[in-house]
């Protein structure tokens, strides 16, 4: 029973959603992504168990991020960013067989396109590698055999996107849970039957047919809309060239968020150490993007398409708002993640990662860099919910330039940082956020007004408070339970789950007790049983 009928009702078409829908909306989409996420985290373990973070893994990470950066210059979220403004605004102007012909155009121009960008790279592919300090024959192979990804992934990204503007959001929320589950079932399968280097092509494999299938899985809920993808190639509509006029610096946008990571790589591989470090940011980074995943995409999401309406109606009054309850409820979400995972980093990293090839060594260097990732969590978060104001206003050239600017701020940090080791990279990525988040608030306040920024700071400091709260209730647990039961694999599951268990238990106490606005989003969730709609 996954689709439409799993999901709250909806309201008429152009009406925006209630606030208590939005939440309802934001918790199952969170809940979809958080259990694709932690799926994503069993898929590391597995990885871990059989590469650790030292030695070729490191090459199939650089091998991977190649095609990662085009994916995310080119593809899914950065091309729904683009078309969902243009067909929502369609839709709501009544246009409804236009914003399907817009749809199934685009989906046949990125076909040619990113099918003509991935057959170009599999020729190219010895040249593009040549730099990185790995065995060439193993890195060029690994990447052509991930290229194909970036073609699945932009031609999910229109499906992806014809959904969201529906406020269809569990089935594109789900559809990474299979994709987790192919690729741990071919690593779990594959591994033992191959030995050497050819392990790591089962993993680049899996991914391969794992993306494949993930792409097809929503096509289905795509029915009933009231439209359907044609053969149609209707180029010259404006609104085609809207979307591709809109994707440039959305592309840009979005995309500079990975050319940072390439940018990472790089100063990790040829200057810190290119045997450990690359694989240790990422697996570092796997961990720090569970909250993100569960909680600020979902709420960035679930407001995107509503953004997107009041900004055709040009209702600023009520998009102000809109955009500071997002901020306000990844606030709330975020910044006790931060602080629990800063304080728990050791732990976590162990219970997470600590078997198999992945030995104690290599605990602390991960859980280093987790800590400095954890820093700039919460502006991670902020960062892609102002962001996507901005998409929605049609008005991308804005988040562009300041991830230009970013681009620039990224590469020096890292060649400040690079020298503390490992966790100087993802240090840099921290500030890269902090500063990011405070370029896009100024603009924003300068071009559309106040979001009601008091009432933000106020809650933001009382939100700071319960972290702090719940981060020392963690580690106290955490330290006392360590000291009595052992680091035996049950004992760490105990340990670390008590210490977490309390930290939420605690936050949200404080919480109430501090009277802060966002928990009435969460708490008038319980206020929906027994209802369908509003």
């Amino acid at each position: 029973m996954l689709g439409p009928v799993d999901e709250p009702e909806r309201p008429a078409p152009g009406e925006p959603p209630p606030p208590r829908r939005l939440a309802w909306s934001t918790a199952i989409f969170a809940g979809a992504t958080g259990l694709s996420r932690v799926l994503g985290l069993v898929r590391e373990i597995v990885a871990r168990n059989y590469f650790g973070v030292r030695g070729p893994i490191n090459a199939f990470e650089i091998a991977f991020l190649i095609p990662n950066t085009v994916r995310a210059l080119v593809a899914d979220a950065a091309l729904s960013s683009a078309f969902v403004p243009v067909f929502s605004e369609l839709l709501e102007k009544g246009e409804r067989a236009r914003a399907w012909r817009v749809a199934s155009t685009l989906f046949w121009i990125i076909l040619l396109g990113l099918g003509s960008v991935t057959l170009l790279f599999i020729v190219l592919a010895p040249w593009i590698m040549a730099p990185f300090p790995y065995e060439q024959d193993l890195l060029v192979g690994l990447s052509r055999l991930l290229f194909p990804i970036v073609l699945l992934l932009g031609l999910f990204g229109v499906i992806v996107g014809v959904l969201n503007s529906y406020e269809h959001f569990t089935i594109p929320a789900l559809t990474p849970v299979f994709w987790n589950l192919i690729i741990i079932g071919g690593l779990v399968i594959g591994i033992p039957q191959v030995e050497g280097t050819d392990e790591l092509y089962v993993y680049a494999g899996a991914i391969l047919a794992a993306t494949l299938i993930q792409f097809a899985l929503p096509i289905p809920w795509l029915r009933g809309l009231g439209g359907r993808l044609q053969f149609v190639f209707d180029w010259r509509d404006p609104a085609v060239r809207q979307v591709f006029v809109l994707m440039i610096p959305v592309t840009l946008g979005l995309g500079l968020i990975n050319v940072n990571a390439l940018i990472d790589g790089i100063f990790a591989a040829q200057l810190i150490d290119p045997n450990i470090a690359p694989s240790a940011i990422n697996a570092a980074f796997r961990i720090y993007m569970l909250p993100q995943g569960m909680f600020s995409v979902a709420v960035a999401t679930v407001l995107f398409p509503r953004l997107s309406r009041l900004a055709t109606r040009g209702d600023m009054a009520r998009f102000r708002e809109t955009v500071s309850m997002g901020l306000g409820q990844i606030g709330f979400l975020l910044m006790p993640a931060s602080a629990i995972g800063a304080v728990l980093a050791v732990p976590i990293v162990r219970l997470i990662y600590e078997r198999g090839a992945f030995t104690p060594d290599q605990t602390h260097v991960v859980a280093g860099a987790l800590a400095a990732f954890t820093l700039g969590l919460t502006f991670n978060g902020t960062m892609l919910m102002l962001t996507r104001a901005f998409f929605s206003l049609q008005s991308p050239w804005v988040p562009t330039a300041i991830a230009l600017g970013n681009l620039a701020v990224n590469a020096a940090l890292d060649a400040a940082f690079y020298r503390y080791g490992v966790w100087g990279i993802p240090l840099a990525t921290s500030f890269v956020n902090i500063a990011g988040t405070a370029a896009l608030a100024i603009v924003f306040r300068r071009r559309i007004g106040r979001m009601d920024g008091r009432a933000l700071l106020h809650s933001y400091s009382r939100i700071l408070v319960a972290s702090a709260v719940a981060a020392g209730v963690a580690a106290a647990v955490w330290y006392g339970l360590d000291q009595l039961l052992g680091r035996s694999l049950l004992a760490q599951v105990a340990t670390v789950g008590a210490g977490l268990a309390s930290a939420v238990a605690v936050y949200l106490l404080c919480a109430r007790l501090l009277r802060i606005r966002e928990l009435r989003a969460l708490l008038s969730l319980r206020r929906r049983s027994g209802t369908t709609g509003e």
